[in-house]
């Protein structure tokens, strides 16, 4: 087996006790900005803007969902990019996506053709998934901090809601969205200036050793189920991801739509926390199960009531578990990664990719044919309910007990 961003070896782990330091607040903290940079600006700082570019004539919802679909076509190449990377150099590779993620974002804000536009949201989903992949392997394997996985995921839902707020800050004065995208460049660049220091390789001896003592955790998951579960999990909430504020502002003139989008950033940040703790209580498979439920529900509210109270609902329960998603499943996958000869938490990274692919490939079929997203959020919906039964499919010889591993 290769080391390309798999967890390290339990007895290299346990080797490495003896010369362990305990890991400080700094590292999940700037891994967390890092999240913030590559996926909070870099993918979702483009669904703010869509409404603006649209308004503007800059580009056609059709070119949008184009460069949407190429954005997360970039984000599969990621993953499986990732999946060539060895753990130890995930600093470097994270530092890189922060530079890529940044000139993607500076690029935006100069008059190109459409073509270019989708090839930069292509460059982008890439450098989001190597971003979240790395970043994650280097906290959580390399420096072994695994109590830093809710810090980690709530960047996300941080980097989410200071883009929305930047660019309703920026709305007020209507400069644009050339001046817009500036305005994110310099937020994207001052976070990742933050981040940039503590990143770095870790000595052999500054490793941690607490993978060694880690529990399994209650009904714990197969590799396979996680595969499958998650790639559904990237159709159903994409759809939310991707069209909400647009069809907020074509539902409800009188609600600015970036502050809506800003709720649902706003509360991916405490859901990670959330999450972790049922995760820590229920065990995987039935916090999957009550996360992708809840999420159902936030998706399917538009298509079923188009009121500012719906739409606000379906940001804060989407919001509020989206990143649950993978503050569950990416920490699981240590658990299930021995089970297999590939890269789990690349191969997750990648289904999820695949879904989101197609989630607005169908959106925007449907809305050509229908002339509504509601069937969308419908089949989007009903995939995180598939996704949700799949989690009952138990790991052959598993007991559902809690066990010590690597002990």
């Amino acid at each position: 087996m290769s080391d390309c961003l798999h967890s390290p070896h339990p007895s290299s782990v346990a080797r490495a006790s003896s010369h362990a330091t305990p890991a400080s607040w700094q590292e999940p903290v700037a891994a967390a900005l890092a999240l913030a940079v590559v996926m909070g600006f870099g993918r979702f700082a483009f669904t703010g803007m869509y409404p603006l570019m649209v308004q503007e004539g800059v580009m056609s919802v059709g070119t949008g969902s184009l460069a949407a679909s190429a954005n997360y076509a970039g984000y599969l190449a990621g993953a499986l990019l990732a999946t060539k990377i060895p753990a130890r150099t995930a600093s470097d590779w994270t530092r890189a996506a922060l530079v890529a993620t940044v000139l993607c974002i500076l690029v935006l804000a100069a008059p190109i053709p459409p073509a270019v536009f989708v090839a930069l949201r292509f460059l982008a989903g890439v450098a989001s998934a190597v971003g979240l992949v790395c970043a994650s392997v280097w906290l959580l394997h390399v420096v072994g901090h695994h109590n830093g996985a809710p810090l980690l995921f709530a960047g996300v839902g941080t980097g989410i809601a200071v883009s929305a707020e930047l660019i309703a800050l920026g709305n007020l004065s209507t400069p644009g969205s050339s001046v817009l995208w500036l305005v994110l460049t310099v937020g994207a660049l001052a976070l990742s200036v933050l981040a940039w220091r503590p990143i770095r390789r870790p000595s052999a001896q500054a490793a941690t050793a607490s993978a060694a003592h880690q529990r399994r955790p209650l009904h714990a998951l197969g590799a396979w189920p996680l595969v499958a579960s998650y790639g559904l999990a990237g159709l159903g909430y994409i759809i939310t991801a991707t069209y909400l504020p647009l069809l907020i502002h074509g539902a409800l003139h009188d609600v600015n739509p970036l502050h809506i989008w800003a709720m649902f950033g706003l509360a991916a940040v405490p859901s990670c926390f959330l999450w972790h703790a049922v995760h820590e209580r229920l065990g995987t498979r039935r916090a999957m199960q009550w996360n992708l439920v809840v999420q159902a529900v936030g998706v399917a509210l538009p298509a079923i009531n188009h009121s500012a109270a719906a739409y606000l609902a379906s940001a804060v329960l989407v919001g509020g578990t989206f990143v649950g998603t993978v503050t569950i499943a990416v920490p699981a996958a240590r658990h299930a990664a021995h089970l297999v000869r590939f890269n789990l938490v690349a191969a997750m990274t990648a289904a999820y990719g695949v879904g989101q692919i197609a989630g607005p490939l169908m959106a925007s079929a449907l809305m050509s044919h229908g002339g509504s997203f509601n069937g969308a959020m419908e089949i989007a919906s009903a995939a995180l309910l598939i996704a949700a039964g799949i989690c009952e499919i138990r790991q052959t010889g598993q007991t559902g007990q809690t066990h010590q591993t690597h002990s």
